[in-house]
């Protein structure tokens, strides 16, 4: 996901797109936990991810 496209869209699907990475961060937290994760770089694209919908939230509410 680029942070052009994020720019894009509005509060509200921001903040859906927000809850929908925070509970995929959470499934694969659980996948590492009980050893089902293979794929553990997943971790850290999510977490980059999230991280780009929060600077974009915060860069609109600044406007």
């Amino acid at each position: 996901m680029k942070a052009s496209e994020l720019r894009t869209k509005d509060a509200a699907e921001l903040q859906t797109e927000l809850e929908s990475l925070l509970k995929a961060q959470f499934n694969l937290r659980m996948q590492r936990a009980t050893q089902q994760l293979s794929n553990t770089s997943q971790i850290g694209k999510v977490r980059r991810d999230i991280a780009r919908v929060r600077t974009v939230m915060a860069e609109t509410a600044g406007k």
